[in-house]
């Protein structure tokens, strides 16, 4: 019997495992696997995962210097001990994220990515089966767009809200994308309340739907990965886009479902889309800026994405901290 899940990868949809809790991604047979410091944080409190705690921990040591040096070096190491492990299981590519205190400076990104790429080189894992996670501010799009054309770096744009982020991401040649579609759901239903907000309905695939078709139709060869989940509801509408990535627990029910799911995207067909104008960024960060700031949601989800994400990440340094200083 066809599962949904089975039936998603039929569109050609690449599946993608959202989660850090390596030990139930194989059940679900992902191409590739999503990180972020909530993710990570979630894994790193279960007892199996200790050894990489430890691992990190006896990193962060040998650096020396101060404790907050010890701290940030066992950080890294504990991203990179649970990307290899999850490429232990994935045929494909693993993401790992920037510290998102650095969403706004562009330097401190690539020298973040730079250091996290060699860190993953030193445990035998090549760059190619790595993406770096960066937000999708200014700087951190030309951050990406100089790792990846001038040191071979992929890198995925996360917390991407708005279609002024997009058209810039795939201006920098950015290899993918991560369009946040349940986050974008929840704004629409705290701020514009009194709608139905299903399937084609709902302003989070409407929205990856607009920059697939606008990806397709302009020949940019940068990923659509949708992402950030409510229901499968979304991923079905979202069926044929290039990749989704999922958590476990959404993974687990469309196993469980066995409802067809027949292709809602596809290249051909945004062909015969309505033509959306081709407008460019590159080079104008004033107007980049400006379309940021107009777009209401993206602009309050972009900046509560980075303030989570690093409040996470501070979390878990705490939890290195203490037991680097015990």
């Amino acid at each position: 019997m066809t599962t949904s899940l089975d039936a998603l990868k039929q569109t050609g949809t690449v599946v993608v495992s959202d989660s850090g809790d390596f030990e139930s991604i194989d059940v679900y047979k992902p191409q590739d696997a999503t990180t972020n410091p909530s993710l990570i944080l979630a894994a790193a409190n279960k007892p199996q995962y200790q050894r990489l705690i430890g691992a990190a921990v006896e990193q962060g040591k040998q650096k020396g210097g101060s404790i907050d040096d010890q701290t940030n070096a066992a950080m890294d190491r504990l991203l990179v001990e649970f990307g290899k492990e999850i490429l232990k299981i994935i045929p494909g590519r693993v993401s790992t994220e920037v510290d998102a205190r650095l969403s706004y400076d562009k330097e401190a990104t690539k020298k973040k990515a730079k250091e996290l790429i060699a860190l993953y080189d030193s445990v035998g894992v090549k760059k190619e089966r790595v993406l770096i996670k960066i937000a999708s501010t200014w700087e951190g799009i030309q951050a990406a767009r100089e790792l990846e054309r001038d040191d071979g770096i992929h890198c995925n744009l996360t917390l991407l809200f708005g279609f002024a982020q997009a058209v810039a991401c795939a201006e920098a040649g950015v290899t993918l994308i991560s369009p946040f579609v349940g986050r974008i759901l929840d704004w629409y239903k705290k701020n514009k309340p009194g709608k139905d907000y299903v399937g084609d309905e709902d302003p989070g695939v409407q929205s990856v739907k607009k920059i697939f078709n606008y990806y397709k139709q302009h020949n940019y060869k940068t990923i659509v990965m949708g992402a950030s989940f409510r229901n499968t509801g979304e991923i079905k509408a979202l069926a044929g886009v290039d990749f989704l990535t999922i958590a476990p627990s959404l993974l687990e029910e469309l196993k469980n479902d066995t409802v067809a799911v027949p292709k809602k995207l596809d290249a051909s067909f945004a062909a015969k889309s309505d033509p959306i104008p081709k407008i460019t960024y590159i080079d104008n960060e004033p107007e980049f800026r400006w379309a940021l700031c107009d777009d209401e949601m993206a602009t309050d989800k972009l900046n509560e994405g980075i303030r989570k994400f690093a409040q996470d990440g501070e979390t878990l340094k705490a939890l290195l901290r203490k037991k680097l200083s015990a």
